[in-house]
């Protein structure tokens, strides 16, 4: 079966990829001619688990460390590094990254927000997205041991602001 191109999709009402060609094939998106605005994304996740186990990380006794900072710290890494991780995603020189991790008994468990920000020609959605999962992925290597069951949901886009689209805030 043949692929359909980015031509023949847009023209049964969907929006043109931006990834693809009109050949249908991959591509890096030349932002060389937009404008270096302040681009601003947050990003959300929750890592869910036992009462126990979040005191365990609450305490400070978990058996590898400090659960809370190594995420932190594994967050930023990685939105710095986003470009190596995701195919096609552009290297940029982010001016802030901020992790916030926050341990919430009714979850339980913790919530990550990631606030990343650049002036440039293209947004920052996707490092604010990994390094919520990075961080996610960080808390979970740091208690399975404890807890096998724990998992990760709701990772995703917050807000964003700067750039051609404009102002997005995700609904309640």
């Amino acid at each position: 079966m043949a692929r359909k191109t980015s031509k023949e999709k847009a023209s049964k009402g969907a929006a043109p990829l931006t990834h693809i060609d009109a050949s249908g094939e991959a591509r890096m998106v030349d932002v060389s001619a937009k404008p270096a605005t302040e681009r601003i994304a947050v990003a959300e996740g929750r890592v869910v688990m036992s009462k126990a186990t979040l005191e365990l990380i609450v305490s400070g006794n978990a058996k590898k460390g400090d659960v809370l900072g190594t995420a932190r710290i594994a967050g930023i890494m990685a939105a710095k590094r986003t470009s190596d991780l995701i195919p096609l995603c552009h290297p940029l020189a982010l001016s802030k990254v901020t992790l916030d991790i926050a341990t919430d008994k009714k979850l339980p468990g913790c919530i990550v927000r990631a606030t990343v920000k650049v002036t440039g020609p293209t947004g920052v959605e996707m490092e604010a997205l990994t390094a919520v999962s990075v961080a996610c992925l960080t808390i979970y290597d740091m208690i399975k041991a404890v807890e096998r069951g724990v998992h990760i949901e709701g990772v995703h886009l917050v807000e964003k602001k700067g750039g051609k689209s404009g102002h997005y805030r995700a609904g309640p």
